[in-house]
């Protein structure tokens, strides 16, 4: 199974070990289960009020191109 990983944080108050706490553990689903991660996504700083952020575009177009079978985030 192929999969990509979501992560985000909404403000700029957050920081970035905030990503690389949700990237280790979505990774570490990911080993467990025996999924294949091909990509990260990533949001920095930008509200989830609408899907018009950047990366979460990208990985929505990826996904009609079939490239991953499933989201982890």
């Amino acid at each position: 199974m192929k999969a990509v990983i979501y992560a985000r944080y909404s403000s700029d108050n957050q920081r970035e070990e905030s990503i690389e706490g949700q990237i280790r553990e979505c990774t570490a689903f990911a080993e467990k289960n025996g999924i294949t991660v091909l990509r990260h996504y990533i949001g920095r700083a930008l509200s989830a009020k609408t899907d018009n952020r950047p990366e979460f575009q990208n990985m929505i177009w990826d996904s009609g191109k079939h490239l991953f079978d499933m989201i982890i985030v």
